[in-house]
């Protein structure tokens, strides 16, 4: 659970920022954009250990204004119901609203050593067009449908990056990751790291349909080593 939950206001009302503290209390700050899933007991638990890593985690309510604190199952009826949610989902607000979290973590006094953003799916589309909005110190961004459709967006972009990949992402097809491969090629700062073997969601370690083990290890080890040496928590 989290160690706090506090409002975040914008335009049109408020949603819920889901927060972890690490056992010393302060720590750089990481936004965690969630998946289509909403704030599961994956990405709880993605956030608890980063938490014990150092870092003072912030999870955003994405779907607050179609239904608050979604938090979906990985099972057939939960895939499907997150979908028709994502379907509905306005991914501009959305933008808005992650600017919002963004700003209220980087603002909170446990908050030190500097604010990334880390995103899965939906979460990692909005972690990139946020890292060119906002400035962050590190973007990592895990199969973001949004990266190949808005490479323009890179020259944006102005921290250490990280993207990760499936190979076999049957919602990212392999032609347009290799777009995005040639788009960073020679960038300075830019990574990118594609498991062949694996498709969509392939970290979701509660989610059978989608895990793939050995490349979910592998990401995030690189995952971990990318924020060890752009924004150490110790």
């Amino acid at each position: 659970m989290p160690a706090r939950t506090r409002p975040v206001r914008v335009a049109d009302g408020e949603f819920d920022l889901h927060l972890w503290f690490p056992e010393r209390g302060h720590g750089p700050g990481l936004l965690l954009i969630p998946e289509i899933f909403g704030v599961s007991d994956y990405i709880r638990a993605v956030a608890a250990d980063l938490a014990s890593l150092g870092y003072v985690v912030a999870v955003p309510d994405l779907f607050w204004r179609l239904e608050r604190n979604w938090a979906s199952g990985h099972d057939d009826e939960g895939v499907a119901r997150s979908l028709e949610l994502g379907s509905r989902y306005d991914v501009e607000a959305g933008a808005d609203d992650c600017a919002a979290a963004f700003e209220t973590l980087s603002s909170l006094p446990e908050v030190m050593g500097g604010a990334g953003i880390l995103g899965f799916c939906l979460g990692g589309s909005l972690a990139y067009v946020l890292a060119a909005r906002a400035e962050p110190a590190v973007l990592l961004s895990f199969y973001g449908t949004a990266v190949p459709e808005k490479l323009g967006l890179l020259d944006e972009i102005h921290c250490p990056v990280q993207f990760h990949f499936g190979g076999q992402d049957t919602y990212i097809p392999r032609d347009k990751v290799a777009a995005v491969e040639e788009a960073v090629a020679g960038r300075p700062g830019v990574e990118i790291h594609v498991q062949e073997a694996a498709g969509h969601a392939f970290h979701n370690f509660r989610a059978p349909r989608f895990h793939h083990p050995e490349a979910g290890r592998t990401a995030w080890r690189l995952a971990m080593d990318f924020l060890a040496r752009r924004l150490p928590a110790s």
